[in-house]
C-alpha cells in the first residue's frame, strides 16, 4: 500500500512538471527573422527604418523595410512600408527592385491613396536605368543608345497622366515626357541614317514617317519631313515627296533647307546628315508651296 500511494505521488509531481517544460524559451539555432530583440514592436521597429531613411543609410533601411512587411503583413505601416521601400531601393539605385516593388505595389493595391507615388517612381526607375556617369556630360548622346528603357518610362509616365491627371508627380512625369519624346524621335532619325547609309531607302523612309506619325510634337519632326521630301523623291515618289514638302513648308516656314527664294535644298548625299550645310546644291525642283489666301467673309 505504501509503494501506491509513492508511485501515485510520483505521477502527480510528473504530470505538474510536463506543462511547465513547454513555456521554457528555446536556446537552439533561430532563424534570421528571430535576430531581432524579442520586445521589438511594429511601430519600433518602423521607427528604425525611418530613422535609416533620415540618414540616407538606405540599404538598412531596406533589409528594416522587409522585416517589417514580413513579421507584420497586415500591419498599420505594411502599406507605408512598402511604398517606402520603393523610394530606399531608387535612392540606393537598385533600380530593377524599385520597379518591381512599385509594380507590386500597383497590382496589390490599385484603389490606394497614394498609388499614384507607386505609378511614378515606377517610371523614374525606368527613366534613370541605364544611366551612366557619361550622361552627365555635355557631348553624350542618349538617342544612340538602347532606347528600352526609355520606351517603358514614357508609358509608365503616360500611364499616369491617363489615370492620375492631378497628381502632384504630373507636372514633372510630363516634362520628362517630353524629353523621352524627343529623344525617341531622335533615335528613329539615327536609325534611319543608318538605313541610308546602307542604301535601304525604302526602311530609312518607313523610320522617317513613323516619327512624323507618332512624335508629332517632337523637336526632330522638321528633320524628319526633310528626309521624306529626299527620300520619296529619290525612289521616285514625286507626288509623296510633294506632299512631305506641303506639310513641312506649311508648319515650319523657316526651316533650315529653304532657302532665300523659298527653294528646297537637297543635299548632295542622305550619307552624313551631320555635315556642314555649306555642302549642299539647289536642284530647283520642288517649290515652296504658297500660303493659303485669307477666307473672306461676305
Amino acid at each position: 500500500m505504501k509503494k501506491i500511494i509513492q508511485l501515485t505521488c510520483l505521477l502527480l509531481i510528473v504530470s505538474m512538471i510536463l506543462p511547465a517544460c513547454s513555456s521554457i524559451p528555446f536556446f537552439g539555432k533561430k532563424d534570421k527573422e528571430a535576430d531581432a530583440p524579442a520586445d521589438t514592436s511594429e511601430q519600433i521597429l518602423y521607427k528604425d527604418a525611418q530613422r535609416s531613411l533620415r540618414t540616407s543609410n538606405f540599404d538598412n533601411a531596406i533589409a528594416k523595410l522587409q522585416l517589417l512587411e514580413s513579421r507584420f503583413p497586415f500591419g498599420r505601416y505594411a502599406e507605408q512600408a512598402q511604398l517606402e521601400l520603393i523610394f530606399a531601393q531608387y535612392s540606393s539605385y537598385h533600380l530593377d527592385e524599385a520597379r518591381a516593388a512599385a509594380e507590386r505595389f500597383i497590382r496589390l493595391h490599385p484603389q490606394h491613396k497614394n498609388v499614384d507615388y507607386a505609378f511614378y517612381m515606377r517610371g523614374l526607375a525606368s527613366f534613370d536605368e541605364g544611366k551612366g556617369i557619361f550622361d552627365r556630360i555635355k557631348f553624350s548622346d542618349s538617342s544612340k543608345r538602347d532606347t528600352t528603357h526609355a520606351r517603358a518610362a514614357f508609358a509608365d509616365f503616360s500611364q499616369l497622366l491617363m489615370r492620375f491627371p492631378e497628381s502632384p508627380y504630373a507636372p514633372d512625369a510630363r516634362q520628362r515626357m517630353i524629353f523621352l519624346r524627343n529623344l525617341l524621335a531622335e533615335s528613329e532619325l539615327k536609325i534611319a541614317s543608318y538605313y541610308v547609309r546602307r542604301g535601304a531607302l525604302v526602311a530609312a523612309s518607313t523610320r522617317a514617317r513613323y516619327v512624323v506619325e507618332n512624335y508629332a510634337q517632337s523637336t526632330a519632326v522638321a528633320d524628319a519631313l526633310a528626309m521624306l521630301v529626299e527620300l520619296n523623291w529619290r525612289l521616285g515618289l514625286e507626288e509623296a515627296a510633294q506632299d512631305s514638302l506641303n506639310v513641312l513648308a506649311l508648319n515650319y516656314p523657316d526651316y533650315k533647307a529653304f532657302n532665300s527664294s523659298g527653294k528646297f535644298v537637297f543635299e548632295q548625299s542622305l550619307l552624313n546628315r551631320d555635315r556642314s550645310w555649306t555642302n549642299i546644291i539647289t536642284l530647283g525642283l520642288l517649290d515652296r508651296p504658297d500660303i493659303p489666301p485669307p477666307i473672306t467673309i461676305e
